[in-house]
């Protein structure tokens, strides 16, 4: 392994960073028989691989849209930051209006079409739309798999296995050229409506096995204590199941998340022009054409996804820590219930202690300190 990293690292090394060209107008600049990376061609780019072909004097709304996304993130993903049930509503409920009339400018602000939309900003959309509709829709799916209706039961089974049993290019095809032929010809979608509609379905087919997964895990005996303490079956599952389940399944999600949020390349396949459709879109430029330049902006692109996935992963890792799934949710249920116990008989016997005046002082003490 030694070996190998010697005889790979050096070189990698050079081209990345001591050989590379970091500033330049053009494709002369990346031009040489020892030239590196060619930086330059992404400094020159950079602004259409995070906006697309987003308007320039408009892009501080996208930019204001990805500070309020970081503003509710960050404290609903820090655990000891309270108010997280107002966190969620503004994530859920004021952020999603609020995105959508800056980015589009409905209905005060100057519009701009989605057509004019890409690169890193298109990727975010389809995978967070993706991630927030897949999550809720799985789980529901997830107990209609599992319900005791027949028909629930049936139409779940019929709706994953259908969306497991094609692949996402075929999805976004079919919403893409396919659909509009169904329609009437006075009615139209905005193609990345259609795209957005198509990878949060199909990735709720997959969150709905992996939850099923973490269902499947529960011991019975949770479902019938949740049955004995008088709940109804969405109380039981809100307050007992889901959280076992959820806790048990956590690398599972964070690992079908991850999926989709590479999967938003395939969108250019419809004509979406995400960060790795920007970037290939870009190599044509005789501008910037030159051996380095379409490995260069690989590279660039390879990093991004793998900051955003990387970063999922590890959160992922710090909630399993933090929620010590390690030991097994029904484990931890069971250590805090003894505890619960353990505070009750200790009340218990110190009251028992104090009205009995036939214990002695010494004894009392004794008693009280082992209980």
């Amino acid at each position: 392994v030694a070996l190998i990293l010697l005889w790979l690292v050096p070189p990698m090394l050079n081209w990345l960073f001591f050989d590379a060209v970091w500033t330049g107008d053009g494709r002369e600049a990346c031009l040489g028989e020892h030239v590196g990376a060619c930086w330059a061609f992404v400094e020159a780019k950079f602004g259409q691989f995070m906006y697309g072909r987003y308007p320039v004097e408009l892009r501080w709304r996208v930019d204001l849209t990805g500070i309020l996304l970081i503003a509710g993130l960050v404290p609903i993903a820090i655990p000891s930051v309270p108010y997280k049930r107002e966190n969620a509503l503004y994530l859920l409920v004021i952020f999603p209006v609020v995105a959508f009339m800056l980015l589009t400018g409905w209905p005060f602000l100057e519009p701009v079409e989605t057509t004019r939309w890409g690169g890193l900003l298109v990727t975010l959309v389809v995978a967070i739309v993706g991630i927030v509709v897949s999550f809720p829709l799985g789980i529901l799916l997830a107990l209609g798999r599992r319900s005791n209706l027949p028909i629930v039961k049936t139409m779940s089974i019929i709706f994953i296995e259908f969306w497991r049993g094609v692949p996402l290019i075929t999805v976004l095809f079919m919403s893409s050229v396919m659909l509009p032929l169904f329609l009437p010809a006075d009615v139209s979608f905005d193609k990345l409506l259609r795209a957005l509609i198509g990878v949060a379905l199909f990735s709720s087919a997959y969150m709905a096995e992996v939850i099923r997964g973490g269902l499947q895990a529960i011991p019975k005996g949770q479902y019938e204590a949740a049955n004995a303490m008088a709940l109804t079956f969405w109380q039981g599952m809100r307050l007992i199941i889901l959280p076992q389940a959820l806790k048990l399944v956590i690398p599972g999600i964070v690992n079908t998340f991850i999926g989709l949020f590479k999967d938003t390349s395939l969108v250019l396949i419809i004509g979406i022009f995400d960060l790795l459709g920007i970037v290939q879109q870009n190599f044509t430029d005789t501008n910037w054409i030159s051996p380095a330049t379409p490995a260069t902006g690989l590279v660039f692109a390879a990093f991004v996804y793998f900051i955003f996935c990387f970063g999922m992963s590890r959160y992922s890792a710090f909630m399993e820590q933090r929620l010590d799934t390690g030991r097994g949710a029904l484990r931890v249920a069971v250590h805090r219930l003894r505890s619960r116990y353990a505070e009750r008989l200790r009340e218990e016997v110190l009251v028992l202690v104090d009205a009995d005046d036939s214990v002695d002082d010494e004894l009392r003490v004794l008693l009280g300190a082992v209980a």
